[in-house]
C-alpha cells in the first residue's frame, strides 16, 4: 500500500491546470507518478473513451509503469469491471500513433514503415561512405597533417565520425522542423563559408533517399510528422485531446524542443498537463537533443503550479550529504552559459521522515570511500577486483555494481572478473553472452574466408571446443592439437586429402580415440564449407547449430542471424569479409545488439544478489545497489572546462583540437539564424556543455548507491589525467569532515 510522503501528497492532491515536479533520486518518483494516474483514473470524471494518457522515455518504463498501474487498480475496491482508463506509452510510440492515423497528412504512404536505430545506423554509414568514396579530398580540410595519409584513420575514424557528425546535423535539422530540401536552398543562397553544412547536408540527402527507397521514417522523422499532423488538422487534435484530458510525463528532464510541442498541444492551453523529472539527472544532451533547460523553464511559467519532491530513502545520510556537496560545488564553481543554468541546481536531497516506510540506510564507517592515490588503468581495476574478493564472500545477500564510464571499459573489467572467477552480470550495450557467440560466429566466418590458412583452421578448433575449456586436461589438450593445426603446410591434406594421402593416418597413428576426435572435427568443417554459399542467415544457423547448445546461446544465433540478413539486404554486395567484420564490431561491443527476449525488459538489481554487476554510468540510471564502485572519475571522463583539460568530443586526429559536431551545429544555426559563425568558437562553448553533462553523470552516479559508495580514478592510457576536480573537492571536504 503505498503511503505519500508530505512532498508526494501534494503532487498527489493536484486537481488540474498544469503541474512542474523536481524530484531528487531515490524520492519515488514513478511511485507517485502510477498513485497520481490511478487516483485520476477512478476520480478523474473520465467519459467513455477517455484515459489518462503517461507518457515515458523508454520500453522499458512502460512495461513498468503499465504494469504497476494496472496492480494498483486491480487491488482498487472501487474497480469497475472491463475498466481500463489509462494508456502508457513513450513518446516516440505516441509520435507513431498519432502518424499512422493520418499518414496523409504526415506525406506517407499507408504502409510507411520506422526504421529502426540499426538500420538507420547503417543507411547513415552507406550514405557517408558514397560520400567519401565522391569526395577524399574533404578530409584533408579537417585531419592533422600527421593523419592526412594514415590509412587506419582515412579508412575507420574519420569515416566513423562523418556519421556521428552527419547524425547530428540531421538530428538537429529534424528537431527544428527543416527538411534536406529546404536547407539545400538556403545554403545555395548564403553567402558565408560553412564546408561542414555543406558535407553533411549532402549526406543528409543521400540519407534520406535511403529511407525513402525502403518506404520508411526514423525516429526523428516521427517526432516532427506527429507534430505536423497535429497542427494541420484541428478536427483530429481536438478529438485526442478529448481522448486524453489527463497528461502525465515522466523523465521530464529527457525532452526535446519538439516532443514538448507535441505535449503542449496534446494538453491545449487550458488542458491538465503534469511534468516529472529531475534536470539534475539529465545526461542525453550530448548526443540528442534533448535539454533540462526546457524542463527548468516550464517549471518557472507563471500559470505552473511547481514542486519539489526532495525527501529520498535510498541512501545513507554520509551518500546523500556527499551527492548534496556535488551541487554545492556545482553552484561554487559557475560555468559560462548564456541560459545562466548551471549544471546542477537545488532541489538538495533531503531523508526520508522518521516514519517512513523507506527508511534510509544506516552509514557505514569508512564510506563513502574517495581513493585519493593515482593509479593506473591497470592497478584501477586490480584494485577494485581485489577489493570485490574480499566484500563478496561477506555479502552474498548484497547487491553491489561497478560502474564504468563507457562499454569498452566495463568490457575489459568482465574480463578480468572472468579470469578471477568473480560472479557476475554485464549490463553493457551487448551482453558478454553475445558477445562470445558472435566472437565464435565470426572467427567461424573468417576461417571459412580463408580455408586454406593454418592459423584459421587452428584458431576454429579452439571455437569448436569452447564448452571443454574449463578443464585443465581440455585445456592440454587443445593447446596441443591447436599448435599442430597450424603447422600443417598445407591444410587440405587434412580437410580434403587424396586417396591414400590423409593427414590423419600419420598423426593419430593407432591412438582410435584422436582419430575419431579429429574426423569428427573435419566433418563439421567439411559442411561449413559446403553451406558457405547459402544465405547469411543459413549459413549462421548451420554453424551455431554445430556449436552452441543452450537455449540462451540459440536464442542469440537466431537473432544475429536475422540481424545479418538484415545487413545483407542493405549490402547486396557483402561477402563473408564484410559479414565477419559486423559480427567483430558486435563482439567488440561497439554495436547494439539484443538478443530475442531482451528488447523491452527491464533490468533489475535484485535478482542479482552476491553477484558484481558491471554497467555504464549512463545504463545505471533509474538504478540502485548496496555497495557502488565508480571507476574513472578522472579529467578526461569528468572535465570541468578548464584549461589542461582533455575532450573525448575532440578526436585525436582532428585538426586545432576540433570539436566537429559543436563545429556543425553552429554552422547549421548560422544557416538558418542568420548567427555569426567563427571557427573554434563553437568547440570552446562545448567543452562547458559537455563538462556540465558529465557533471550531472557523476551526480547519477554517487546516487545510485545505498550504503557503500567507492569511487577511484586512473591517469589514462597516456599517463596524464589527473583526479577529476569536482571529486578531488568532494574528497578533501570529507578529509576536513572527519578530521579531529
Amino acid at each position: 500500500m503505498f503511503r505519500p510522503r508530505p512532498a508526494q501528497a501534494r503532487i498527489l492532491a493536484w486537481r488540474g491546470g498544469k503541474m512542474g515536479v523536481s524530484a531528487v533520486p531515490g524520492s519515488g518518483k514513478t511511485a507517485t507518478l502510477v498513485a497520481l494516474a490511478a487516483r485520476l483514473v477512478r476520480a478523474g470524471g473520465l467519459a467513455p473513451g477517455q484515459e489518462v494518457l503517461v507518457v515515458t522515455l523508454v520500453n522499458s518504463a512502460v512495461n513498468n509503469v503499465a504494469a504497476r498501474l494496472a496492480q494498483e487498480l486491480q487491488d482498487s475496491s472501487d474497480q469497475l469491471p472491463g475498466m481500463v482508463g489509462f494508456r502508457v506509452r513513450t513518446l516516440h510510440g505516441l509520435a507513431n500513433d498519432v502518424v499512422k492515423e493520418r499518414p496523409g497528412l504526415a506525406g506517407l504512404a499507408e504502409d510507411f514503415r520506422v526504421i529502426d536505430e540499426r538500420e538507420a545506423r547503417d543507411i547513415m554509414q552507406e550514405a557517408v561512405d558514397g560520400w567519401l568514396r565522391g569526395n577524399p579530398e574533404v578530409a584533408g580540410n579537417w585531419l592533422g597533417e600527421s593523419f592526412q595519409q594514415n590509412r587506419k584513420v582515412l579508412q575507420q575514424d574519420w569515416p566513423h565520425l562523418m556519421r556521428d557528425v552527419a547524425g547530428r546535423y540531421i538530428r538537429q535539422a529534424k528537431d527544428e522542423e527543416l527538411d534536406a530540401d529546404h536547407l539545400r536552398e538556403l545554403l545555395r543562397g548564403q553567402g558565408m563559408s560553412l564546408p561542414l553544412a555543406d558535407s553533411c547536408q549532402a549526406i543528409f540527402e543521400s540519407y534520406e533517399s535511403g529511407l525513402r527507397y525502403r518506404g520508411g521514417v526514423d525516429f526523428s522523422d516521427l517526432i516532427r510528422l506527429a507534430l505536423r499532423v497535429l497542427k494541420s488538422d484541428a478536427d483530429y487534435l481536438a478529438r485526442l485531446q478529448r481522448r486524453w484530458p489527463w497528461i502525465l510525463e515522466d523523465e521530464a528532464q529527457d525532452s526535446s524542443m519538439l516532443q514538448e510541442r507535441i505535449l503542449r498541444l496534446l494538453a491545449g492551453p487550458q488542458g491538465n498537463w503534469a511534468r516529472v523529472g529531475d534536470p539534475n539527472q539529465a545526461i542525453n544532451e550530448s548526443y540528442t537533443t534533448a535539454n533540462p533547460n526546457f524542463l527548468r523553464d516550464f517549471l518557472e511559467e507563471a500559470d505552473v503550479a511547481s514542486y519539489d519532491m526532495p525527501q529520498s530513502g535510498r541512501s545513507a545520510a554520509a551518500i546523500y550529504h556527499l551527492a548534496n556537496g556535488l551541487i554545492d560545488w556545482s553552484l561554487q564553481h559557475p560555468q559560462p552559459d548564456v541560459r545562466r543554468r548551471q549544471p546542477l541546481e537545488p532541489p538538495y536531497v533531503e531523508p526520508a521522515p522518521p516514519d517512513d516506510p523507506q527508511k534510509n540506510p544506516d552509514d557505514v564507517d569508512g564510506y563513502p570511500h574517495l581513493h585519493h592515490e593515482a593509479l593506473s588503468a591497470d592497478e584501477e581495476r586490480s584494485l577494485v577486483l581485489r577489493s570485490l574478493g574480499h566484500w563478496l564472500p561477506q555479502n552474498p545477500d548484497s547487491t553491489v555494481a561497478v560502474l564504468l564510464p563507457t562499454n569498452a571499459s566495463g568490457s575489459k573489467l568482465v574480463e578480468q572478473l572472468r579470469a578471477a572467477g568473480l560472479p557476475y552480470r554485464e549490463n553493457l550495450i551487448s551482453t558478454d553472452g553475445a558477445r562470445a557467440v558472435s566472437g565464435s560466429l565470426c572467427r567461424s566466418l573468417e576461417y571459412l574466408a580463408n580455408p586454406h590458412h593454418s592459423a584459421h583452421l587452428s584458431q576454429i578448433y579452439r571455437v569448436w571446443r569452447r564448452d571443454e575449456r574449463d578443464r585443465e586436461d581440455a585445456r592440454r589438450s587443445i593447446k596441443s592439437l591447436t599448435g599442430h593445426l597450424r603447422r600443417l603446410r598445407r591444410t587440405e591434406d587434412y580437410l580434403w586429402p587424396a586417396p591414400g594421402d590423409d593427414w590423419l593416418d600419420d598423426f593419430c597413428g593407432p591412438d582410435a580415440s584422436l582419430r575419431q576426435h579429429l574426423d569428427d572435427f573435419r566433418r563439421v568443417l567439411r559442411r561449413w564449407q559446403e553451406a558457405a554459399d547459402l544465405p547469411i542467415d543459413q549459413l549462421l544457423l548451420t554453424i551455431g547449430g554445430d556449436l552452441f547448445h543452450t537455449e540462451m546461446e540459440v536464442a542469440m544465433v537466431w537473432s544475429l542471424a536475422v540481424l545479418m540478413r538484415q545487413f545483407a539486404e542493405l549490402h547486396a554486395d557483402a561477402r563473408l569479409p564484410e559479414f565477419t567484420s559486423e559480427l567483430r564490431q558486435i563482439a567488440a561491443g561497439r554495436r547494439r545488439f539484443l538478443a530475442m527476449g531482451e528488447q523491452d525488459s527491464g533490468f533489475d538489481p535484485e535478482q542479482h544478489r552476491g553477484v558484481v554487476v558491471v554497467t555504464t554510468l549512463h545504463k545505471a540510471k533509474g538504478l540502485e545497489w548496496d555497495r557502488v564502485y565508480l571507476m574513472s572519475a578522472n579529467t578526461y571522463d569528468f572535465p570541468s572546462a578548464m584549461d589542461g583539460d582533455q575532450y573525448f568530443a575532440e578526436r585525436w586526429f582532428v585538426r586545432d583540437n576540433l570539436n566537429l559536431e559543436a563545429e556543425v551545429l553552429a554552422q547549421l544555426e548560422a544557416l538558418t539564424k542568420d548567427a555569426a559563425y567563427r571557427e573554434g568558437g563553437p568547440t570552446r562553448a562545448a567543452r562547458a556543455l559537455l563538462a556540465a553533462e558529465r557533471l550531472r553523470l557523476l551526480y547519477v552516479g554517487i546516487t545510485r548507491a545505498r550504503r557503500e559508495l567507492v569511487i577511484t580514478w586512473n591517469t589514462g592510457r597516456q599517463g596524464d589525467m589527473g583526479e577529476a576536480m569536482p571529486v578531488r573537492a568532494l574528497r578533501e571536504a570529507m578529509a576536513a569532515e572527519r578530521a579531529p
